[in-house]
């Protein structure tokens, strides 16, 4: 059976890292510095408004010679966040990364954010998922459960 968004989480944990809007892209950059993280979840009050990333600060600040401590989060973060339910599959999660061209994929449930995957997380657990598979059949193959 394939693991699901709620498995990765419950192995992976369901830390989440905010910044608010108000914040500055030096801000958000110093905390996902601090945290070894490339994104966080843009919060006003309780609720998701956006997420901003490494590559935000990168191309939306730094790289158009803007002053990372006169820009704010609000202005280059995305508004239009993609997410996904616990209840997808890891594999489906990975569909919609690719197709969407993303690195980090929030993970709500009933409305509410529950955790964040990222590619690098993904491709981890389908790999480990297919190694498993790959043990099984050798183990098979091995015991003579298979005619060579």
């Amino acid at each position: 059976m394939e693991k699901l968004l709620s498995d990765l989480l419950k192995e992976k944990g369901t830390r989440i890292f905010c910044v608010e809007p108000a914040a500055t892209a030096k801000d958000a950059a110093d905390r996902m510095t601090e945290q070894h993280i490339g994104a966080l979840v843009v919060v006003d009050g309780a609720s998701m408004v956006g997420i901003v990333t490494e590559r935000d600060v990168l191309n939306k600040v730094v790289s158009a010679g803007f002053d990372p401590e006169g820009t704010t989060v609000y202005d280059i973060m995305t508004k239009d966040v993609i997410v996904t339910d616990p209840g997808r599959t890891v594999r489906q999660a990975m569909q919609i990364v690719t197709e969407k061209r993303l690195r980090h994929l929030p993970v709500m449930r009933d409305g509410d954010l529950i955790g964040m995957v990222s590619g690098g997380d993904l491709t981890r657990a389908i790999v480990a998922e297919d190694e498993d598979v790959i043990d099984t059949l050798y183990d098979y193959i091995r015991s003579g459960g298979y005619p060579v």
